[in-house]
């Protein structure tokens, strides 16, 4: 293997391999995955795996190759339930999700999750190679104004139960299927429906479901399959809802504003 700057014969050549970084990347979309593999190759101290263009050979080669640090497209793959399972599968790796955009809901459950970092695809590629510098230096990576949307947001906090019932409720299941998944009876949903409703400040079910797709996913699949068990169903923690105000005047967040990554832990 031809290593950049590595030292061919003796010790050093090993130590210089030893001190790669392993990154693996995951998209599907081909031709900007093969632009920023060119580019973070050229990059001394990084050692990419082969692309993944699938979470099921993500999954595959996070067992084989062991990656240090991965940078994750957010597609419509990739859903709370999905960075939940993939975060416990490789405790010791970093992530980094690559995003186009991403709404404040979703960004703050990553980080939550232990997310190291949101890139966008359309930062100049210095930015990007820095970014993964940084977070595998210890640092993360999460843009001004994305941490300000926080600020313009409300936080409810939500039981264990509460969350596995929003995520269901998200996935058009009804009150029957919500109680069978849960091994409750049918009035105890309603109960908890109730006081939810009353917590989040929502009229009815249906604008309760929308605010927990906005946690849970990009907003373009379903949660995940109808009927998964509790047991194996990840519950948010809180729901992170932008204020009225807000809302109406940037439902979407594009991070228009000069960079200015956060380092150290604050968040």
């Amino acid at each position: 293997m031809d290593v950049p700057g590595a030292r061919k014969s003796g010790s050093g050549w090993l130590e210089k391999v030893e001190n790669m970084t392993r990154i693996l990347l995951y998209s599907d979309e081909p031709i900007l995955a093969k632009g920023l593999e060119s580019v973070l190759r050229q990059v001394e101290g990084f050692d990419l795996l082969p692309i993944c263009g699938s979470v099921a050979s993500l999954v595959e080669q996070m067992a084989q190759g062991s990656p240090e640090l991965v940078l994750m497209d957010l597609t419509p793959e990739i859903t709370f339930a999905v960075l939940n399972e993939l975060k416990h599968a490789m405790m010791s790796c970093k992530i980094v999700l690559w995003v186009n955009s991403i709404s404040t809901e979703l960004a703050f459950q990553a980080m939550g999750l232990g997310v190291r970092g949101i890139l966008r695809k359309t930062l100049p590629t210095d930015l990007q190679v820095k970014c993964l510098q940084k977070v595998q230096a210890g640092e993360l990576w999460f843009e001004k104004a994305l941490t300000d949307s926080f600020l313009c947001a409300r936080r409810v906090a939500l039981t264990q139960r509460e969350g596995q019932l929003v995520s269901l409720l998200s996935q058009g299941l009804k009150n029957k299927e919500i109680a069978s998944t849960l091994l409750i009876s049918e009035g105890t949903v309603k109960v908890y429906l109730s006081r939810l409703f009353q917590k989040v400040g929502v009229k009815d079910r249906f604008e309760l479901a929308l605010f927990g797709l906005k946690n849970l996913t990009t907003g373009q699949l379903p949660v995940g399959e109808k009927g998964q068990r509790a047991a194996a169903m990840p519950g948010l923690r809180s729901l992170v809802l932008e204020r009225p105000a807000e809302r109406a005047e940037t439902p979407t967040r594009s991070f228009a504003t000069p960079l200015r990554p956060i380092a150290g832990g604050r968040y």
